[in-house]
């Protein structure tokens, strides 16, 4: 028998977060969190997206044993603001066993007509900062530290569940002797002096952070026009730069300013930090920080985590100041693999910003969507 438990106590969330470490056991491929950092990201106290957000986290149990997990999220932003009358679930895991998926998506469903909403999508998180998408295609390469990793029934359960594609994802690589750096060299000098543009480069941390709201509106102006987008509150972004930017390399944030010193595009890379996570487990102490650190310094592979050009610079070859400036930060360190994050189908522009560097698909992901029949007498919206 399956029974649904939903989790709320320190104890509970622990046990929610950490389910997947049995699923998972020394899975080649799959890359753990950190648990203490995936709880506090589902603390209200702690993370300020639950400002605009609400979030219900649901285990299935067979046997007394956690067999599945869920979480239902309502981004009100999304549902009054944009008029995207949808529920998202994510951070979903299952053993396979169709029940367990059809159990856990049905109570996101309930959730769902409880506020009259009209269709469900996931897997995917609180906004375009969290993981996205069930993994569909590539499950013989080694997950980064922003995707998720799935085995391949979850997309067998979903469709038989009547789930339909909403949104496809590629995830490309490429090596980093392919980009050509004497062309990014040229090109990026007859940009600079074109349209009077200056690059920025940082060897220290302190020297980032006032450019990093900045660097929020211009994210916010690069991407607002694509279907998945929902804006980051300042407040978010304040939590962002406090518990991610001061970990990043600062060598790997890149900045392009034009005559006025105003933000005109900038890109956060990130060393792989997939092999450093799988040993420390889930855990920064004893051993984890150490890997982590010695990842950030020693790591001969980068994730592409973040790219964004102003509207008023698009098309105009501004991304080639960005490749120059990584082309000569990367050298030196004897970078060897580019991985790039996830990126929807249709996005032509991203597509031909890649196009010189010879990348090669590795990976897909997909989002579901199914539609919410209603029941009028179920028909009873809950207060926020």
């Amino acid at each position: 028998m399956i029974t649904l438990k939903e989790m709320k106590t320190k104890k509970e969330m622990k046990q929610f977060v950490t389910f997947p470490f049995s699923l998972y056991n020394n899975h080649k491929y799959w890359v753990p969190s950190i648990i203490q950092d995936e709880i506090d990201n589902f603390n209200p106290k702690k993370n300020p997206v639950f400002e605009d957000a609400d979030a219900q986290f649901f285990v299935a149990l067979k046997a007394d044993k956690i067999v599945g997990r869920i979480v239902a999220i309502i981004n009100w932003f999304e549902v009054e603001k944009q008029q995207i009358k949808k529920i998202r679930f994510g951070w979903f895991d299952s053993i396979d066993d169709l029940e367990v998926t059809r159990m856990l998506i049905e109570k996101v469903k309930e959730i769902g007509i409880q506020n009259k909403l009209a269709y469900i999508e996931g897997p995917v998180g609180f906004n375009n900062l969290d993981k996205t998408g069930v993994l569909i295609d590539g499950f013989d390469h080694i997950g980064t530290m922003i995707t998720w990793y799935n085995y391949p029934y979850y997309q067998k359960h979903l469709e038989q569940l009547g789930f339909v594609k909403e949104k496809e994802y590629s995830e490309n690589k490429f090596k980093f002797k392919n980009v050509d750096g004497f062309y990014f060299d040229r090109v990026s000098n007859v940009i600079k002096k074109r349209f009077e543009l200056t690059a920025l480069d940082f060897t220290k941390t302190k020297d980032i952070l006032p450019y990093v709201e900045e660097m929020f509106e211009v994210f916010d102006k690069s991407y607002s026009k694509l279907s998945s987008y929902v804006p980051i509150s300042k407040a978010q972004i304040a939590f962002f730069k406090k518990k991610y930017i001061s970990f990043i390399n600062p060598e790997y944030i890149k900045f392009v300013v034009d005559k006025e010193q105003k933000l005109v595009a900038f890109a956060i890379v990130m060393p792989s930090f997939s092999e450093a996570l799988q040993k420390a487990k889930g855990k920064l102490f004893p051993f984890g920080l150490f890997h982590l650190l010695k990842a950030r310094k020693h790591a001969k592979e980068v994730t592409f985590y973040l790219i964004g050009v102003t509207p008023k610079y698009q098309n105009k070859g501004v991304h080639a100041i960005i490749f120059d400036q990584y082309t000569k930060t990367f050298a030196p360190l004897g970078i060897e693999n580019c991985i790039r994050t996830p990126e929807l189908e249709d996005n032509e522009a991203i597509k031909k910003l890649w196009e010189k560097f010879d990348p090669i698909t590795h990976k897909r992901r997909r989002t579901y969507r199914k539609n919410i029949e209603h029941n009028s007498c179920q028909d009873q919206k809950t207060t926020r």
